[in-house]
């Protein structure tokens, strides 16, 4: 594990200028996007669905988190560098109005083979910006089952990886799943089974790049779910804690990943003790991805 560890670390610090897509060793790669393309452009259509409003057609509104923003195609809020990597960027009118950008993969069937691992895992940097001018960004990097796609009404059911969310610019990862029923359930919706930790060894979360990852690994009895940063575990759920059932239902089926930078909502609201966002609320301030993959092991 310490070797892997620095593998990763070693990765992450090296990246800055078109990231390669690493090669980890006992896993094949089985899915990836380093967005590389003309500045200003969006991100590929064959690889990613571009969300855009308030909600999903049918769906909860604000996305059912609260959050204030509206999600948008326009390349003020979602653009690729031209360098080889992805910004996603909130900005605000005169009026006071909110955008920023969601996307989600056109693959929803991302899934761990019956005694294997999946490995989701990105080269992700949390905004440049912390303290009160940060109130009320919430960055993240996350699943959702397969099955929530056209139907959006069935969540926690159908499963939530959350493999970075970061929220009011604190120097930290929370790392959670979501599943079961809301309110309440095996999953303690809507809060999730959570966990936090610093953003690695040598720098901190805000504006420097990170390799966050889960592992599902169907390998092990029983069966988990890891959490990382830059190589570290520092969250794991496993199969006793939900029952064979319901963690079959979360976990056995296939999920999709999305990228997005929400402003407001439920929890960076919980973690201050009040609203969000605020009026020193300061916009422009991009999260920045360099790739995203997805491994399976050999």
């Amino acid at each position: 594990m310490a070797s892997f560890e620095i593998l990763i670390t070693l990765l992450s610090l090296a990246s800055g200028i078109n990231a390669a897509i690493p090669q980890l060793p006992g896993f094949n790669l089985t899915w990836s996007d380093d967005f590389v393309g003309t500045a200003k452009s969006l991100p590929d259509p064959a690889n990613w669905i571009v969300t855009t409003g308030t909600s999903y057609p049918g769906g909860a509104p604000n996305f059912g988190t609260g959050e204030i923003q509206t999600y948008t195609s326009s390349p003020e809020n979602l653009a690729l560098s031209g360098n080889g990597s992805l910004s996603i960027t909130p900005l605000r009118n005169s009026a006071g109005a909110w955008t920023s950008a969601r996307i989600e993969t056109q693959r929803k069937d991302f899934v761990a083979a019956k005694e294997g691992k999946m490995r989701i895992q990105g080269s992700v940097a949390m905004p440049d910006i912390t303290g009160t001018a940060a109130t009320g960004y919430w960055p993240a990097f996350w699943t959702l089952g397969g099955a929530f796609r056209g139907v959006y009404t069935n969540w926690p059911i159908v499963g939530e990886f959350d493999i970075m969310e970061n929220v009011n610019g604190l120097n930290k990862v929370w790392g959670t799943l979501h599943c079961d029923v809301n309110p309440g359930g095996k999953c303690d919706e809507t809060n999730g089974i959570s966990a936090n930790s610093p953003c690695g060894k040598a720098t901190a979360c805000q504006g420097n790049f990170h390799t966050f990852a889960i592992v599902v690994d169907r390998s092990v009895t029983p069966e988990k779910i890891s959490w990382e940063v830059d190589g570290t575990i520092y969250h794991t759920v496993t199969e006793t804690q939900l029952g064979s059932e319901l963690w079959a239902t979360t976990v056995h089926g296939g999920c999709f990943i999305l990228l997005n930078l929400a402003i407001g909502g439920s929890f960076p609201n919980n973690v201050l003790g009040s609203t969000t966002p605020i009026e020193a609320t300061r916009p422009g301030v991009p999260m920045r991805v360099e790739y995203v993959a997805v491994f399976n092991s050999i």
